[in-house]
């Protein structure tokens, strides 16, 4: 079997959420400096606990948007691993059936042999030639394992 490694990371989300993730970073920050004063009928005032609770506020925000930059599928010959958003699952490729990107869809998902289909949210559409490529490449694991297969069960004993 072939030694190679995919490893696919979105790329055009990845860029967003940074992006994002920065700029709710500057503007908590700003929106931090500027609360000073009376907090509007004059019977309090902000403190400096309240600047650093809104600055607080956007780095947890920022970190919400960075969520979205940990989909990341590794595939080898032995099999794959898929992290998505929320979880994460090593699959061997004999529960594999097949590799689908169904026209339409926001991202490349895994046909099992039980039926089910599996996102793989790091294939995304929106990343278009390298998406393609990163499935073809997947498509040729997977027919490389299906074909070792074949080769060893018709093999004598």
């Amino acid at each position: 079997m072939s030694d190679s490694v995919v490893t696919v990371r979105p790329r055009r989300v990845r860029v967003v959420c940074w992006a994002s993730a920065v700029t709710l970073i500057v503007v908590f920050s700003l929106v931090a400096t500027s609360l000073t004063g009376a907090t509007g009928n004059g019977y309090g005032t902000f403190q400096r606990g309240d600047q650093f609770a809104m600055i607080g506020l956007g780095v947890f925000g920022a970190l919400g948007f960075l969520l979205f930059t940990r989909p990341r599928v590794i595939a080898d010959a032995k099999g794959l691993r898929v992290r998505n958003v929320f979880s994460s699952y090593e699959l061997p490729w004999e529960v594999v059936r097949g590799v689908r990107f169904d026209r339409g869809a926001p991202w490349a998902s895994l046909e099992l042999h039980d039926d089910d289909l599996l996102p793989m949210v790091a294939l995304q559409a929106a990343d278009k030639e390298s998406a393609v490529e990163a499935v073809r490449a997947l498509r040729r694991l997977h027919q490389a394992h299906l074909a070792a297969l074949s080769a060893g069960q018709s093999a004598p004993r």
